[in-house]
């Protein structure tokens, strides 16, 4: 994370780190969707896509919301990004209405885990619909880890947990030994 738009970059990690179950019988939990969440992404009016606007999703992760004027997603940030992203790497999943680019998140793929980054969102449920167009992408494309790093209230509802950094470990060497595809 950068200290600013324009700070150094720090290195973090949490201890307990937060993940997102979402395979059939994890042991660790279950993905949920509230009932109206699932209205939203049947019948929302949203069109989800992969990987077709990368550099438009990382620059609205960027921008402040509301009242927080802290920004951790530098300039360098999203150059490096980016340039994980043209090597196969980093990853966004956009929701459209109309061909309007409204919400979306991005992230790094590496073996069978992918490591969620920051999420945005310019209409109400845009980047819920899109955190479950990730999942599904996920389960389609033989992933087993969804790295959120910390819980939120945004993402407790769909049921993250965390797990002690020893056990985290443990989870993360089997699923970046595994093999998933992105595309």
């Amino acid at each position: 994370m950068a200290d600013g738009a324009e700070g150094q970059i720090a290195w973090y990690t949490a201890d307990p780190r937060a993940i997102q179950p979402f395979r059939e019988g994890d042991p660790l939990g279950a993905f949920k969707v509230r009932r109206s969440l699932a209205k939203h992404v049947r019948n929302g009016g949203l069109e989800v896509t992969v990987d077709r606007r990368f550099a438009e999703v990382i620059q609205a992760c960027a921008e402040p919301r509301g009242g927080d004027n802290g920004v951790w997603i530098s300039e360098e940030i999203r150059h490096l990004y980016t340039e994980l992203h043209d090597m196969g790497f980093a990853h966004s999943v956009e929701a459209y209405r109309n061909g309007e680019l409204v919400g979306g998140l991005y992230g790094v793929a590496i073996g069978a885990a992918f490591f969620g980054e920051s999420m945005f969102s310019k209409e109400a449920f845009a980047s819920q619909v899109a955190y479950v167009g990730l999942i599904d992408h996920l389960r389609s494309h033989g992933y087993r880890l969804l790295d959120v790093q910390f819980v939120n209230p945004h993402l407790q509802q769909f049921g993250v947990v965390e797990v002690a950094g020893e056990r985290y470990l443990e989870i993360l060497e089997d699923a970046i030994d595994q093999r998933a595809s992105w595309h």
